[in-house]
């Protein structure tokens, strides 16, 4: 199995616009800000979350999995 991946990502305007666009497709905002800013620093789009990263991103999708119920 392999890892979440990073699919957008940006700061200022571009973090706005990426936020308009979930609303409009009904997907769930989580803000973690320690863990964007580490995401925005280090991974690239496209690319996998880092192993030292996972119980961070496993708490949000588990609380999104928790909405989705």
């Amino acid at each position: 199995m392999h890892a979440p991946k990073v699919v957008a990502k940006g700061a200022d305007y571009i973090a706005l616009k990426i936020k308009e666009i979930a609303k409009i497709n009904k997907i769930p905002i989580v803000e973690e800000r320690s863990l964007a800013r580490t995401l925005y620093k280090t991974v690239d789009v496209g690319k996998e979350i880092p192993q030292k990263l996972y119980y961070a991103v496993a708490k949000v999708l588990s609380y999104v999995y928790g909405l989705k119920k």
